[in-house]
């Protein structure tokens, strides 16, 4: 896991464990989606420790600075010895995930196809003015 010379990003991407493949990886670094030293490039770009990245991965942003080199994905412990996250980037995340568990509220529990009487309910709120 010592690698003087550096690893390929999406490399290590993928063995610190932001994407399950490889592939995912080189896709977000080709989108713009992961910036090394707050710039765009390449999957093939090499990191070495003390660079910088931001990873924006669905709704979350991840700013971290590497600390160690790896290029064979390891256990999850192992794998977050990998890089030390910004303190405010850790909070804001962690805030935004709890925002979001607290809003998601099914719309409808029920599994397959709504029954006769759920579709009639259903219409009866799509209507305009209809008062129940």
């Amino acid at each position: 896991m010592n690698m003087s010379g550096g690893v390929r990003l999406d490399r290590w991407l993928w063995s610190a464990r932001f994407f399950k493949t490889r592939q995912a990886a080189a896709d977000a670094v080709g989108n713009g989606r992961v910036l090394l030293n707050n710039r765009r490039t390449r999957p093939a770009r090499t990191v070495r420790a003390g660079d910088t990245l931001r990873i924006h991965k669905q709704a979350f942003l991840y700013q971290l600075t590497v600390l160690k080199l790896a290029d064979k994905r390891t256990s999850p412990q192992v794998a977050a010895t990998l890089y030390r996250e910004d303190p405010d980037s850790l909070e804001k995340r962690l805030t935004l995930a709890r925002q979001m568990r607290a809003q998601s509220a099914p719309v409808r529990t029920g599994k397959g196809r709504p029954s006769k009487r759920d579709r009639r309910l259903l219409e009866r709120l799509r209507q305009p003015g209809a008062s129940g």
